[in-house]
């Protein structure tokens, strides 16, 4: 099989990974047997899990890598805490209005190539992102930053769907979503001392620098793509139908709203937790207050662990148990004890990461046809949560302090355990939602 990362064989009637559709279950044409994925301990399979885990370090060390320098732009460019998150929200709203185009096009020219297009792009704007001459031009630029990483997330995801055996496809999520907490976790603690020794530019290049070098060894170990057939064009009428047809399934709509308000209430922790710290009557210093987000660490190990526990208990369950921890854990940040917090900080991340992997994984699950935009909705949602959320709540943490924005974070992971528990129902595996039919040619 050839290693070339960029090269997408199309698939022929009688090939393994011929479909009618991309996301559909490949066709079987003269006894020849469809195409099933890569099984779990295979050479493939260990090379998607390594090539995405990297890509996920590339694209979450860059979006969030602001995070923990905020209190550092907010004195050096004379803004406010929710002027200084922008950094943050404008990053994530241009990865959020970018990720369905970047899953159409995805669908026409293979999802490996998408990926790293858009990896690419985005290593060149984070080196421009330090030479920004005033807080407008960063905005500009992490918000294109933001959308070139738009190619990553939902696409990673339906590559997974594709490439790996249905049986462990939850485990897979799982773990390359324990890759993006690496990433993330790597960005933020390497602007942090970065930015405590040199000011908030030399970290956003040493994060730049990172991100670029672990784009390297994603183009390194990716493997060709083998369950992927590409889409004829369909027009904006196709693609409409796809998305509707998205968007009439309840069990669908229930993990986008998970995604939207889980993440919004996840990043104003972060965002401002820092801001919280640094005052009375902590007061600590920027490379302290970043090793807060060694939290991160629980949920690497959260994630995958939740893949695991799904055989076992359902998704439905894990994802339930998830929310749950994080309510525990936020409670916990309501006192006056660091350790508490710190405490309750673990337990808040590895709950939102165990969610976060069920919801990612169970889109593909759910949508038999056109996984790559229901993919690409649920990240919709997810950064927009992001965005509007996490630059919402400091407004709230501004005008009414931390325990006020610790309660409404609680209140909308409440919500949505309500929402998940009434749609998704327990007790015997539920019957997949029948997609909108595909019109010929409708990308999938």
């Amino acid at each position: 099989m050839s290693r070339h990362p960029l090269r997408q064989l199309p698939a022929t009637p009688g090939t393994p990974g011929a479909s009618a559709a991309p996301g559909a279950a490949p066709a079987v044409d003269a006894g020849v047997p469809a195409w099933e994925g890569h099984a779990k301990g295979s050479a493939a399979y260990q090379k998607i899990l390594a090539g995405l885990a990297f890509a996920g370090v590339a694209t979450f060390a860059q979006l969030y890598s602001t995070q923990a320098v905020l209190p550092m732009i907010a004195a050096e460019l004379q803004v406010t805490a929710a002027e200084a998150a922008l950094t943050i929200s404008l990053a994530t709203v241009g990865l959020a209005v970018t990720v369905l185009p970047w899953s159409f096009l995805a669908d026409r020219i293979g999802r490996v190539r998408a990926m790293v297009w858009g990896i690419s792009a985005a290593t060149v704007l984070g080196l421009l992102v330090p030479l920004a001459s005033s807080f407008p031009m960063l905005l500009g630029l992490r918000m294109l930053e933001g959308m070139a990483l738009g190619g990553i997330p939902a696409i990673a995801i339906a590559y997974l769907n594709e490439e790996v055996n249905k049986a462990h496809a939850a485990l897979a999520a799982g773990t390359y979503v324990a890759g993006t907490t690496l990433g993330g976790l790597a960005g933020r603690l390497v602007a942090g001392f970065a930015g405590e020794l040199w000011g908030w530019r030399a970290a956003a290049l040493a994060v730049s620098v990172l991100a670029a070098a672990a784009a390297v060894l994603f183009l390194v170990l990716v493997p060709q793509a083998r369950g992927f057939t590409a889409a004829a064009a369909s027009g904006f009428r196709g693609a409409f139908r796809t998305l509707a047809g998205h968007s009439r399934n309840p069990r669908l709509l229930a993990l986008y709203l998970q995604a939207f308000l889980l993440m919004g209430g996840f990043v104003a922790v972060y965002n401002y937790l820092g801001f919280r710290l640094s005052g009375e009557p902590f007061s600590l210093p920027a490379t302290i207050i970043s090793l807060i987000f060694l939290a991160y660490l629980s949920g690497t190990v959260s994630s995958r662990w939740a893949g695991g526990l799904t055989a076992r208990f359902g998704r439905r369950t894990v994802l339930l148990a998830g929310t749950v921890l994080m309510v525990a854990g936020l409670a916990l940040t309501l006192t006056q004890l660091l350790a508490l917090i710190l405490a309750g900080l673990l337990l808040f991340t590895g709950g939102f990461f165990a969610a976060h992997s069920i919801g990612a994984g169970w889109t593909g699950v759910i949508a038999t046809t056109g996984r790559a935009q229901a993919a690409s909705l649920y990240n919709l949602a997810y950064y927009l949560g992001s965005s509007v959320i996490g630059w919402a709540g400091g407004l709230v943490f501004q005008s009414l302090g931390w325990t006020a924005l610790a309660l409404s974070v609680i209140g909308l992971a409440c919500t949505t355990a309500v929402i998940t528990a009434v749609v998704h129902p327990a007790g015997p595996r539920v019957r997949r939602w029948p997609a909108a039919k595909a019109p010929a040619g409708a990308s999938g």
